[in-house]
């Protein structure tokens, strides 16, 4: 600093910082002008984005036909609830035929009173069997004989 410069008055000082605010103001409004333009032209771009996807958007919908999948949803939820409720129920059935003893010993009585109609008795059968190995024999049959002991077995059945 000089010490043999002149002092500058008051009003220079005033006028000095007048301008110095001026000159700053004019230097913001330019800096909010370029960041307005900016922000129009960002807008513009997102604009311009949003266009072309509602027109994607648009030609996919025409594509996938939204109504026809729901309709086509709504069929698919309502026969797997139905297979599920069939598929239970034969489950159901299943489960209460195989634990069923009184339909095991209904076959057993109307089996055992079959054979005792055609005059087998299977006690005592299996106790005059042999045990142990047997050495087969080779018999012939006549076919003839065998077909009139069937018939007769048949004819008992048929007749008790």
């Amino acid at each position: 600093m000089n010490p043999f410069a002149k002092k500058p008055t008051p009003r220079e000082t005033i006028r000095s910082s007048k301008r110095e605010l001026t000159n700053a103001t004019r230097g913001i409004e330019r800096d909010i002008a370029t960041l307005q333009q900016e922000a129009m032209h960002a807008n513009t771009s997102v604009a311009t984005g949003l266009q072309s996807a509602t027109k994607a958007m648009g030609a996919l919908n025409k594509q996938m036909a939204p109504a026809k999948q729901m309709k086509i949803m709504q069929e698919f939820q309502k026969q797997s609830a139905q297979m599920d409720m069939t598929n239970e129920m034969m489950s159901d059935s299943i489960d209460s035929i195989l634990d069923d003893d009184q339909a095991e010993e209904e076959t057993e009585e109307l089996a055992n009173q079959v054979l005792d109609e055609i005059g087998v008795d299977i006690a005592s059968q299996l106790s005059s069997a042999p045990k142990g190995r047997i050495a087969g024999k080779k018999v012939q049959i006549d076919e003839s004989s065998e077909l009139e002991q069937l018939e007769k077995s048949l004819a008992a059945l048929k007749n008790p």
